[in-house]
């Protein structure tokens, strides 16, 4: 049986509230967000995000100490892989929206890599994994 070294992650949610005098609401959220002073920063353990892996190695290793492996896309953290697939979905969408009359030349090569993505997609949003 192969042995392997995986890390994983969770995202903890830092906050802070101070108060900001300013115009408009906009510029008062322009301020909080170039404001650089955390002095007073809480950590919100009961909203941490999801555990998710971000490294894999072969044997029992030490991590970064030598070529990670790939990491299948639905280990990854939810809202990263919801990121790179709305790139994925855009272009798609973009072949179609200025596809010359009738739709695209090669439309059984676009039908095929939609219908993988819209699937991809539906397993993202369902928290499962990607379709083989």
């Amino acid at each position: 049986m192969a042995k392997f070294t995986i890390e994983t992650t969770y995202r903890l949610p830092i906050f802070r509230q101070h108060s900001y005098e300013a115009d408009t609401l906009a510029a008062a959220c322009r301020l909080a967000i170039e404001d650089d002073d955390w002095s007073d920063q809480k950590e919100d353990y009961e909203s941490s995000g999801e555990t998710y892996v971000t490294g894999a190695w072969p044997g029992d290793t030490q991590p970064y100490s030598g070529p990670a492996l790939a990491i299948p896309t639905q280990f990854g953290e939810s809202f990263q892989r919801k990121s790179e697939h709305y790139e994925v979905l855009l272009g798609l969408l973009k072949v179609f929206a200025h596809a010359p009359e009738g739709g695209p030349a090669d439309a059984a090569y676009w039908r095929e890599r939609a219908d993988a993505a819209i699937a991809k997609a539906e397993a993202i949003l369902a928290d499962a994994r990607d379709p083989d």
